[in-house]
């Protein structure tokens, strides 16, 4: 079994190639932030945030050598703040305290767009789904995964075998209870102590074997280090029905690790503009025109104007502009009603 043990939610990484190219089996992209800047690392350069199911990606689009991979469970804390500047007027920046490789990190996101009013709630919404789904991701020993001999199957798990007269032989006496078989996990719960129990996903599953024990041919599971290492027993009497369970395992687990169900379902908000999921190749096509995202003629225009008299208040003589119908300011010299009317550039 050569599963690569999943990093993108546990790791912060920095300046990876090509990041967008990086998404994993199994990880989706749920939402995309276009016009973001990486404030406090790379200020002045106008990225792109990818917020998968897993993780946050920014990277500049204008060198693609700048990057950033913020997995959520680094996360500490999240807020946003209101930021004004004469260059980008009123709009909102993100603040996310994290942790990877015994540092913390510090990142700052601001939406450079004044006229975006989506900001980062879906980032949020996200985080918060990705917190309340970790069934599905790590190992859980005694947890409430049992209520009264009923599983708590989760969203899009599907049980394929319910085993009874399964042995858990953690202890030297073994305990007598059920194992239950799913497409994300395998649970074995103890029929006279529900809450003894073990809830296991694949994806911390480093390896799966039938070896001999002191109570007789047993099925095996060695866990990942992630989910502590640990070497757990089972004896499923008789022989040929525990070949058959190893075998539907390994199946399963092989399916699994080539689909893998992280457990963050997210919808959009239907007044979101571009689909919850997204292609690789749509990705590299935005960015073949992405470095004009900004239209840089507007914002000097409007820092040109704060900055005339220190008030921000213009002082000439307004004229009836035709192709927009109505009496605007005179242009300064070098700019046109287009420069100022395409805030982005036409796509």
């Amino acid at each position: 079994m050569n599963q690569k043990p999943v990093w993108e939610d546990r790791e912060v990484k920095f300046d990876i190639p090509s990041v967008y190219k990086t998404i994993r089996s199994g990880e989706l992209i749920l939402d995309v932030l276009d016009s973001v800047e990486d404030t406090k690392g790379n200020g002045g350069d106008c990225g792109r945030i990818l917020v998968t199911n897993l993780r946050l990606v920014w990277y500049s689009i204008t060198s693609h050598r700048f990057s950033l991979s913020v997995g959520f469970s680094c996360i500490l804390t999240m807020n946003t703040k209101t930021v004004v500047s004469k260059v980008r007027g009123t709009t909102q920046a993100l603040y996310i305290l994290s942790v990877g490789s015994n540092s913390r990190f510090e990142f700052i996101f601001t939406n450079l767009t004044a006229t975006n009013t989506k900001h980062f709630a879906s980032i949020f919404d996200v985080f918060r789904l990705y917190q309340g789904s970790t069934i599905y991701r790590e190992l859980k020993l005694r947890s409430s995964v049992v209520v009264s001999g009923q599983l708590q199957v989760q969203p899009q798990e599907q049980i394929f075998n319910t085993i009874n007269g399964v042995w858990n032989l953690s202890s030297d006496q073994g305990n007598l209870g059920i194992l239950i078989v799913s497409n994300v996990r395998l649970v074995w719960y103890a029929e006279m102590n529900n809450s003894f129990n073990i809830s296991l996903p694949y994806m911390q599953i480093a390896s799966l074997r039938i070896r001999e024990s002191k109570y007789g041919p047993a099925l095996v599971i060695q866990t990942l280090e992630t989910a502590g290492s640990y070497v757990l027993g089972f004896r499923i009497d008789p022989a040929d029905r525990l070949g058959d369970v190893f075998k539907e395992l390994l199946s399963l687990h092989s399916v699994y690790t080539e689909t893998p169900v992280f457990g963050v379902f997210y919808e959009a908000p239907a007044d979101v503009e571009r689909a919850p999921t997204e292609s690789m190749d749509d990705i590299e096509e935005l960015d073949v025109t992405a470095g004009s995202e900004i239209n840089s003629k507007f914002t000097a225009y409007l820092a040109d104007s704060a900055a005339g008299d220190g008030s921000g208040q213009s002082q000439r003589k307004p004229f009836y502009c035709k192709e927009l119908g109505f009496a605007m300011e005179s242009l300064k010299e070098g700019y046109s009603v287009k420069d100022l009317w395409d805030v982005l550039p036409s796509q």
